[in-house]
């Protein structure tokens, strides 16, 4: 869908002055598809519009995004991938449910998770929400490959696949469901909720419904 935004780290173990100048790019670019998101239809607006408003080339667009719509759509991989990594630094003792609930709990600040929240609630247009499939699909992956590391060698695939189906399919569902009963709206009670129904959907798996 897009390039990555994992930055590599200098000697130094800081990013490199050309990387955050390469993650600065990709941010502003997709910020910039996400205001004409929030004033137009997809439909209205261009790349050529959004690399005018980002300050970059039509070629550096490209060179970060296949589409606006993958521009736009970057907020829920980077979200996606955050909690990924989080889930990965859990403790091994743990179930991977309690680590999927743990890693939700403690992703995104306030600033991040209204932005993600609004994107979700902003990309329900089937053109879209393709691209936003593509990112949760792409996130079942990556996880898929964790907890196959995690669990007994002898775990058979079915399990593995059924178990993170069940993660990844019921937290999107968590966000389907805020989107319904609470809109555009990203007040700080509007997120507490959409925590809580993160956090809610995992205990439903927990507690085996």
């Amino acid at each position: 869908m897009s390039i990555s935004a994992t930055t590599i780290p200098s000697p130094s173990g800081q990013p490199s002055r050309r990387e955050l100048n390469k993650t600065a790019t990709r941010e502003a670019i997709a910020a910039a598809a996400l205001n004409f998101l929030r004033e137009k239809d997809l439909n209205s607006f261009t790349v050529d519009d959004v690399a005018a408003v980002a300050g970059v080339s039509r070629r550096t667009f490209f060179n970060y995004f296949s589409s606006v719509e993958a521009a736009v759509t970057s907020y829920t991989q980077r979200y996606l991938d955050s909690v990924i990594t989080a889930f990965e630094a859990r403790p091994t003792s743990e179930s991977i449910l309690e680590s999927a609930q743990a890693a939700l709990s403690t992703v995104g600040n306030t600033n991040d998770l209204a932005i993600l929240a609004e994107t979700f609630s902003l990309t329900q247009d089937p053109q879209l929400d393709r691209l936003q499939l593509q990112a949760w699909d792409e996130c079942t992956i990556k996880i898929v490959d964790v907890a196959r590391r995690r669990l007994p060698a002898e775990t058979p695939e079915l399990y593995t696949l059924s178990l993170v189906g069940a993660i990844v399919g019921s937290c999107r569902a968590a966000f389907q469901v805020w989107c319904q009963e609470c809109g555009a709206d990203t007040s700080e009670p509007s997120l507490a909720q959409l925590r809580q129904n993160l956090d809610t959907t995992i205990s439903l798996l927990r507690n085996g419904f």
